[in-house]
């Protein structure tokens, strides 16, 4: 499944059954981005990600911080804001919970991006508008 395919089905706000098969697809275009640098799909990664943005759980912030550490090219193409869904609070306190080391760097990586002044007037509506405007004709 390509980019174009991927939002045909499920476009940016998929829910039930499609989210599942979202982050199944993230899931599968992660493991080959990682075996073979480039043999995953990051445009096809990328609008996995913003869809999961979209749904705003704070379940998806690590699959989504795996795909966007899966390679330099993942890590250029999937903005760190992607990992915001459910705002930059509860994101930061959803990962000050987990005892996983990805968790520790993927909030070490929010707090510079937000020190840097990444995050300034940040707001999910907006990032989300933005995306939409991004892939709608």
């Amino acid at each position: 499944m390509d980019e174009d395919e991927c939002l045909h089905r499920y476009g940016l706000h998929p829910v039930g059954v499609g989210l599942e098969e979202v982050r199944g697809l993230l899931r599968a275009h992660i493991q080959r981005e990682r075996q073979a640098q480039g043999g995953g799909d990051t445009e096809l990664m990328k609008l996995c990600c913003v869809q999961l943005f979209n749904a705003g759980s704070l379940d998806d912030v690590l699959l989504i911080w795996k795909a966007k550490s899966a390679s330099m090219d993942a890590g250029c193409s999937i903005d760190i804001q992607l990992l915001c869904g459910s705002g930059l609070g509860a994101t930061k306190a959803h990962l000050s919970s987990q005892r996983l080391p990805e968790a520790e760097a993927a909030l070490r990586r929010l707090l510079d991006c937000e020190k840097a002044g990444d995050f300034e007037d940040f707001s999910a509506e907006e990032h989300s508008a933005q995306y939409a405007a991004y892939y709608t004709p």
